[in-house]
């Protein structure tokens, strides 16, 4: 928004009654931290020498009230609100691109709870996620919620953007991890969903809010399910002579079991960075996977995954290589290992189902790789589901434009080129790294008609439209 005379001033004065005079700041240094997150072209655009897209104000609410207090402000003002967690986004899905507030929630990192008898945990939504499993870790259960950003990521980006872990073939994305939330609306309004989500008292709130990215409010607390320590985790990898039956060997364990890891590597990442990270020196399709519950059950479930594995003509690897794959599960994502900048890269990851998913493979590697002569095509399938799998797919240019502009201008050709050539053949926009402003532009590609049933959500909830604006397409 564009202030006049002192404006700013008063309003700041404002915010600091709220929060207090040490958890507001208008100074620039300070802002710059909150225009760039992991999207590529913010970290870019900085990399260059440019100023990133910055808040007017930085605002570190300690409290739910607090958060009411700030949005009724922000309402009165019309003030853009962003929420920020972490930011370990890859998507751009916090910046600030209309000014106004940056919601900065780490303050509200408190546990709240530990029901062992429900088998939940409670805590607020700034709290870093691996926290959250260190107090389950305490009392011998889990969340089961890891994903490679564990260490730096909140519970509320997890929650907001539909975040995923590894270990979500057997226990789920986080949408199937919580139980309930609570939730500030745009109008400053406190709202509690219900006790818990199977229910058939009407829409099951929580996944109006579960990936809604900060569009329709903040979510300030969350309470998720506890899953006791397995009695036995065994791990065992194979080599397939292709993806076709790699796959073919996934859909089958997936009708018979649930392993919680399985994932399943393409030639081009099993001769790169599968190879630099555990020394596989084979060519074809490289499949870890890793069962676990009760010993006995676990012992059987690997026999018969074996079994199936042969039938589709997958090489026993024995159990070192998925031992080795889950001690750096989080190395994959470490300096040395992963893309990073002056590369251009993207993870464009969809979903479909098993009759779509290998069309959807090779249709992304064609568009990507005949259109950008020098962009490399790779990817594996990480997260499996009874009806299909995803499939996390990423492209890297060694030698992007060093102009600005004409870099943000390859980058975006190339992600449309990438996910409609995804959507076409029956792919999903994206599975769980969110939309965020990457993406935001092809929403209305994805849903069409059926897009008015979030702009009807967004506009009976935020009619002054200041939560979180350009982002999944609202």
């Amino acid at each position: 928004m564009k202030y006049e005379a002192f404006m700013p001033e008063m309003i700041l004065t404002e915010l600091e009654d709220i929060v207090g005079q040490e958890n507001v700041s208008i100074e620039e240094g300070e802002r710059l931290i909150y225009g760039v997150d992991y999207f590529w072209i913010g970290r870019m655009w900085s990399d260059r020498g440019k100023t990133p897209p910055m808040p007017d104000f930085v605002v570190r609410p300690g409290s739910t009230k607090e958060v009411s207090q700030i949005l009724k402000i922000a309402n009165y003002y019309k003030i853009p609100v962003h929420t920020w967690g972490g930011g370990s986004g890859s998507q751009g899905g916090a910046l600030s691109m209309a000014g106004g507030i940056a919601l900065d929630m780490k303050r509200m990192n408190r546990l709240i709870a530990i029901d062992e008898e429900s088998r939940t945990i409670t805590a607020e939504t700034g709290m870093v996620f691996k926290i959250l499993e260190d107090y389950a870790n305490e009392r011998g259960y889990s969340t089961q919620h890891i994903p490679s950003c564990l260490t730096c990521g909140t519970i509320g980006g997890a929650l907001a953007h539909r975040g995923i872990g590894i270990m979500s073939t057997k226990y789920g994305k986080i949408d199937d991890m919580c139980v309930n939330m609570e939730v500030v609306l745009p109008n400053g309004d406190i709202i509690e969903t219900l006790p818990v989500p199977k229910h058939a008292a009407g829409p099951d709130l929580n996944q109006i809010f579960i990936g809604s990215e900060g569009t329709l409010g903040v979510i300030t607390r969350a309470t998720f399910k506890l899953f006791e320590q397995p009695e036995a985790r065994k791990f065992r990898a194979f080599l397939f002579p292709d993806m076709t039956s790699g796959l073919s060997a996934g859909r089958d364990i997936m009708q018979k079991m649930k392993p919680s890891i399985m994932r399943l590597f393409d030639e081009a990442e099993t001769v790169s960075i599968v190879r630099d990270v555990l020394g596989v020196e084979h060519k074809g399709a490289f499949m870890n996977l890793a069962v676990e519950g009760l010993e006995k059950i676990v012992d059987i479930e690997m026999e018969a995954i074996i079994d199936i594995c042969a039938k589709h003509n997958g090489q026993d690897l024995g159990s070192e290589y998925g031992e080795k794959w889950y001690e750096n599960r989080i190395t994959f994502f470490y300096p040395g290992h992963i893309m990073d900048i002056p590369q251009m890269f993207g993870t464009m990851d969809t979903v479909a189902d098993f009759a779509h998913v290998e069309k959807i493979y090779w249709a992304m590697k064609e568009a990507i790789e005949s259109n950008f002569p020098n962009v490399r095509f790779i990817a594996h399938c990480s997260h499996w589901y009874e009806w299909g799998t995803m499939i996390y797919d990423r492209f890297i240019c060694d030698n992007p434009p060093q102009d600005p502009r004409e870099a943000i201008r390859l980058h975006n050709n190339i992600w449309n080129t990438g996910v409609r050539a995804a959507m076409e053949n029956g792919g999903v926009i994206n599975d769980h790294h969110g939309i965020g402003l990457k993406l935001s532009r092809l929403m209305k590609e994805q849903y069409g008609p059926a897009m008015q049933v979030f702009e009807a959500l967004k506009k009976g909830l935020d009619p002054n439209g200041i939560m979180n604006p350009y982002k999944l397409g609202l």
